[in-house]
């Protein structure tokens, strides 16, 4: 089966400083892979290549063996693919409803024929299934900024599913959330990749997490794939233990 992205020797130089140095892998259809590694070892830079952001200097990167390389954050989310950032992109004056239904918008038809569509441009029933899957229907009809941070962080997640993505990817999801609610989101990101038949890739400092919610696991330091692996693969990988997660 071949894979829903594949990144092929990646790199990226800021200067004399190599961010990416020759990165490769593949996220397989309905695959969890997840991203580790120190604080500047270029999980982000390779990230934001995927996502259209910046423009790496070498390398291919594919979704559904198409290049992609040089489209725009836009265009990949008309093509398939969702994301979410280290801070949250949740518009705090609005519901939550309506952050979901803006989420949307951009995914959907041209502006002309949204002008012309229903008030929820057609998306109203997909929200509220989101909605009730995140478990926050209760707070639906309130301020996103009224919300707890976990709270909005759900909403920030749900946002990016309202475009049926192939692919989504999460930066850094348990940041800023209450270690009592990390498990909570463990479960509905396992349930998102079985009901949806997404696949993600999860950039996340949380070992536990990482460990508990994805089928692969690659650690990066230094701007280089260290290793690529399953997560007992990893938690047995010496050269890994010794360099990041400690022995």
């Amino acid at each position: 089966m071949s894979p829903v992205l594949k990144v092929s020797k990646l790199k990226k130089a800021y200067g004399a400083i190599q961010a990416v140095g020759g990165v490769s892998f593949d996220v397989r259809p309905g695959e969890i892979f997840g991203v580790i590694g120190p604080n500047g070892s270029g999980k982000t830079t390779m990230f934001n290549s995927v996502l259209g952001q910046i423009t790496p200097d070498e390398g291919q990167i594919e979704l559904h063996g198409q290049s992609i390389a040089g489209v725009s954050p836009q265009k990949l989310n008309q093509m398939g693919v969702g994301r979410t950032f280290q801070t949250l992109q949740v518009f705090g004056k609005m519901t939550v409803r309506d952050n979901l239904l803006v989420a949307a918008q951009e995914h959907h038809g041209s502006m002309f024929s949204r002008m012309f569509a229903p008030g929820d441009s057609g998306n109203g029933a997909k929200a509220d299934a989101l909605i009730n899957q995140f478990r926050i229907a209760h707070v639906a009809d309130k301020k996103a900024g009224d919300l707890s941070y976990g709270q909005q962080k759900l909403v920030d997640i749900a946002m990016a599913f309202m475009s049926d993505p192939a692919l989504v990817l999460l930066d850094e999801p348990c940041a800023g959330v209450n270690p009592s609610l990390v498990g909570g989101l463990s479960s509905l990101l396992k349930e998102l990749n079985q009901t949806r038949k997404s696949s993600f890739v999860v950039i996340e400092h949380n070992m536990d997490f990482v460990m508990d919610l994805c089928h692969r696991i690659m650690v990066m330091v230094e701007g280089k794939v260290m290793a690529i692996g399953t997560p007992a693969e990893i938690r047995a990988n010496k050269e890994v233990l010794d360099a990041y997660l400690g022995s």
